[in-house]
């Protein structure tokens, strides 16, 4: 289906009359809404928002300051930290052989000299140090 030229040219007509008349619309909305707000608000407005812009600058300066600051600290402590949590849970794993090795001991004295714990000591054999792996409540 072809078109005629003059309908081509009519149509075309008709497409730039109605965005004229968008472009009119538009700018008598605009006219409008500028006459429902005062100058003054609309000042004191834009002064406002640039205080919140420059607090809220001034807030992210110092965030990103202490970020930097933070992550210099972690870097000069997590190689030291590192090391302690190593060195304690050795500390601990010859703890617990220690101790292991103490009740073998006590059960054995138990065993060769039923007299040597005669205040009933060993009844309770459980052991009472605390768990340092579960959180306190």
């Amino acid at each position: 289906m072809v078109l005629a030229a003059g309908e081509m040219a009519t149509r075309k007509g008709e497409m730039e009359s109605e965005r004229e008349s968008i472009k009119a619309a538009s700018e008598e909305i605009s006219r409008q809404f500028g006459t429902l707000v005062d100058a003054e608000e609309i000042e004191s407005i834009k002064q406002l928002q640039h205080l919140i812009m420059g607090r809220l600058q001034d807030s992210n300066a110092v965030l990103s300051h202490f970020n930097e600051y933070s992550e210099r600290c972690y870097a000069e402590v997590s190689g030291d930290f590192t090391r302690n949590v190593r060195l304690l849970k050795s500390m601990k794993s010859d703890l617990d052989h220690i101790f292991t090795k103490l009740r073998s001991m006590k059960a054995k004295l138990i065993a060769t000299y039923p007299d040597a714990f005669p205040d009933g000591s060993t009844t309770n054999m459980i052991d009472q140090r605390p768990d340092l792996e579960t959180p306190l409540p």
